[in-house]
């Protein structure tokens, strides 16, 4: 059984940067895909990010790029979403998630599940 923490969330203004941290135990984290999913209040549960168990492969949703980083350091069973020029849009709770094989950006087709971490951006 994976179990993953995500940490970094806080209250920030807007244009400034924060970096989530999602860490993982249970299971060797290199065999694992990894993706960062954020819901808004009253919305859906939203794809952000994803990357390959080697990081070699990443994939950002449009409104994020040029802003956000993911990335992993699999020696220490970590992943990172770097939020940079953050917006009032950005606020959300923001969850990471884990998986065999590839990356994904649907909800179900993950495994394992954070317990996510709040991010507000104020104007």
């Amino acid at each position: 059984q994976v179990q993953l923490v995500e940490s970094g969330g806080g209250l920030v203004q807007a244009g400034g940067s924060l970096r989530l941290s999602c860490a993982a135990s249970g299971a060797p984290f290199s065999d694992l895909a990894m993706g960062w999913f954020r819901q808004a209040p009253g919305k859906d549960r939203k794809f952000v990010a994803g990357i390959t168990w080697d990081g070699d492969s990443t994939y950002l949703t449009d409104s994020v790029k040029g802003r956000f980083t993911i990335s992993r350091d699999n020696a220490k069973n970590t992943a990172y979403l770097q939020m940079n020029s953050l917006k009032s849009e950005d606020t959300a709770v923001y969850y990471c998630a884990a998986k065999d094989g590839d990356w994904r950006s649907r909800t179900y087709e993950y495994d394992y599940w954070g317990q996510g971490t709040q991010v507000t951006v104020s104007s």
